[in-house]
Formats: C-alpha cells, structure tokens, sequence
C-alpha cells in the first residue's frame, strides 16, 4: 500500500479529522510566504530597507511608523483576488462529508472559507477583517486598500486596522481556544504545509491525542511519529490532496 493509499484509508476511517496548516497550503495560490528565498523577508525593496521584516509587521510599527506600516500592508499583504488551490477545496468537501471538525490556520489570507470550509479557526487573524483602533467599528476587506489617506480612518477619527496579529501582540483568545479544543477531540491530525517554526501556534498540535498524525510537507519535519499510525509525506500538498481526490 503506497502512502498515499494508506492516507486515503485512514480518512475514511476517521470523523473528527483536524487540518492543521501553514504558509505552504496558500503558496500554491500564488501567495508568497514569510521565510523562504522568494519569501517576504528575502524581497529586497528600497522603500523598506531601513526596517527588518518583523518590525515592518509588528503592533510598533503600527503605533510609531503608521504610514510605513500601511504603505507595507498595502504593497505586500493583498489577497483579495487570490483564489483556493486543491487543498483547500479537498479540506471543504472533507468538511462537507462530515470527515473534517475544524482547519486551523496560521494564515490570514481567507483562501479556506472562500473554498467553502465553515468551520476555521484562524490563530493569526485574518486581512479581510477591519476595525477601528479607537471605538471598535468593523469594516471590510476593502477599506484599508481603498482609503484615499496613507493612513486609513475611522468616521470617528480613529485609525483603522487589519484583525491581524502582528509581532509583539497575542494571538486571539476564542480562536485559540476553539484550535486547542478541536485538536484535543480529533481521531485523525493532518499538518500541512508548515515547518512548525513559528510559536505558540506550533506548540498546538502536542494535544493531539488521537490515532493517527500525518504531515504533508515539502521539507521533512523533526516530529516523533508512530509507524504504524502516522505517516509523514514530503511532497506538495496540494498534489498529494489532488491524488487522494483522483482516487475516490
């Protein structure tokens, strides 16, 4: 039985599965992530040059260089007119089937709900979300991108910002919780397109107590696994979800 086949069987066999994904699953959309070498912390950019990549996303930014922030944001942060790729639309229809409990994210690109999955927990925000610094008016994904100001404002005066959490910030409470939870309850844990490098969201998957654990990624993971009831597959995830669908 070849890995693949294994991975189809055990997704049959099990109802509470669990996606846990990063960077990787929107890669394959065209949305670039933060550390590889045509990430955004390795594009060279004159206007930024001055600022290390994490300072540029971090809640000091926002607070001490707003218009270096927003004219950061503006240039490098837009998903809007991105589209889901196959792993995206394979986790929807697991959902839709009653196989997948939940996808956690450490996107914040929305590429999984546009897909169609309902029940998303994103532990880093999202872009499509706004909302007002000072009274806490929400408003939508075009608002920031569309403000004629460099820093975009609120009726109240108040500097509207993405839902996102930036460095130097905590990540959302409900939604970590909701993550932490479903992990706890699932039988079946997929890891997706991330390196586990970025804490705590990484730590997350130590709740798992289920039966089987299964990483897809490109690189190899330093992970403890069970041979018998885990299985780690260093290929694209959206070819590796792409052959399960073919098998069906």
């Amino acid at each position: 039985m070849t890995d693949i086949e294994k991975l189809g069987k055990w997704i049959e066999e099990s109802n509470r599965i669990v996606f846990f994904g990063g960077a990787g699953v929107s890669t394959e959309s065209g949305v670039p992530d933060f550390r590889s070498k045509d990430g955004l912390y390795n594009q060279h950019d004159v206007r930024f040059e001055d600022y290390t990549p994490e300072y540029l996303l971090s809640h000091s930014c926002l607070v001490l260089h707003p218009d270096v922030f927003f004219e950061f944001y503006r240039q490098k942060m837009d998903a809007r007119n991105v589209e889901p790729n196959a792993a995206h639309r394979f986790l929807a229809e697991l959902e839709e089937r009653g196989k997948l409990d939940a996808v956690v994210t450490q996107n914040i690109d929305g590429l999984h709900q546009k897909a169609g999955s309902r029940k998303v927990y994103e532990i880093h925000g999202s872009t499509l979300r706004n909302y007002c610094m000072k009274c806490g008016k929400s408003y939508g994904p075009d608002f920031i991108y569309d403000s004629p100001q460099p820093i975009p404002r609120c009726s109240c005066g108040g500097t509207v910002r993405c839902d996102v959490t930036l460095y130097e910030e905590s990540l959302p409470e409900d939604a970590v919780r909701g993550a932490i939870n479903a992990i706890s309850r699932a039988d079946m844990l997929i890891i997706g397109g991330t390196s586990l490098s970025v804490y705590p969201a990484a730590s997350y998957i130590h709740y798992f107590n289920g039966k089987h654990m299964v990483v897809i990624n490109r690189d190899p993971l330093q992970l403890r696994l069970d041979p018998e009831n885990d299985l780690e597959i260093n290929d694209s995830i959206g070819k590796v979800f792409s052959q399960l669908q073919s098998m069906r």
